[in-house]
């Protein structure tokens, strides 16, 4: 793994500069994509830095998760966050869009992976990090092998999503989402970290071994990762370095 210690502003910008240049090398790419406060500030920055030279209209994107029981037009969705923050700013093709159906989830989980495959793969698959160390809605104790499946979201998830909504009981209690082995199967991931809040797991992630309570730790056996973090995310591992 290689770890970029930057501002949140060089971390949004210098994400975007490589999806970006992805795009422009292979129109046809398929990215995976996440939602939240750590991705927002990214795809602004791809909106903000595109040029006439990069197209989305042939690029396929695969959604990490979405909540259980939301639907696509519910404010709190990860449909209407994506087509809020991105898809609606760009040339994107909705045909080419997936974000796994919270309502008809059970279609999802049948058919979430082999769509994916069916793509050529992700090529680039962009990730956030949990408190509590979860990637995507994989929480500490899922298995390894998992692939897109349903999940009962920790108490601490619930908690780190409730700013997003009027009050922590309306925090959905379940989520669908891409499993450790459909993350893994990416050619590239990009994992970011921002805040003090994710110091602990980001400090674990690069000291700990790999084992299934630390959810992000799989990403050590991957080829290709790159980590960003702001100053607060990457305390701990400054300490350590002086």
């Amino acid at each position: 793994m290689n770890l970029f210690i930057m501002s949140i502003e060089e971390i949004d910008k210098a994400v975007a500069k490589e999806i970006l240049s992805l795009v422009k090398r292979k129109p046809n790419c398929v990215l995976g994509l996440a939602t939240g406060g750590t991705a927002i500030g990214v795809y602004h920055q791809i909106i903000k830095l595109k040029n006439a030279e990069v197209s989305f209209k042939d690029v396929k994107t695969f959604n990490l998760d979405e909540y259980v029981g939301i639907s696509p037009d519910n404010t709190q969705s990860y449909h209407y966050f994506m087509h809020t923050n991105l898809f609606s700013h760009l040339d994107f093709q909705m045909q080419n869009v997936h974000i796994p159906d919270g309502l008809n989830y059970r279609q999802t989980l049948q058919e979430y992976d082999n769509e994916i495959e069916m793509a050529g793969g992700i090529d680039l698959q962009l990730l956030g990090i949990g408190s509590n160390g979860h990637i995507a809605f994989n929480e500490p104790g899922t298995s390894f092998d998992t692939l897109t499946h349903l999940v009962d979201l920790k108490e601490s998830t619930i908690k780190d999503n409730a700013r997003f909504f009027t009050s922590i009981n309306d925090v959905p209690k379940q989520a669908i989402t891409m499993g450790h082995a459909s993350i893994m199967k990416a050619k590239k991931i990009i994992l970011i970290a921002k805040g003090e809040q994710k110091a602990e797991a980001i400090k674990k992630l690069f000291k700990e071994p790999m084992n299934e309570q630390l959810p992000a730790s799989i990403l050590q056996s991957h080829p290709n990762v790159d980590v960003y973090c702001d100053d607060k995310a990457a305390e701990y591992l400054k300490k350590e370095g002086e």
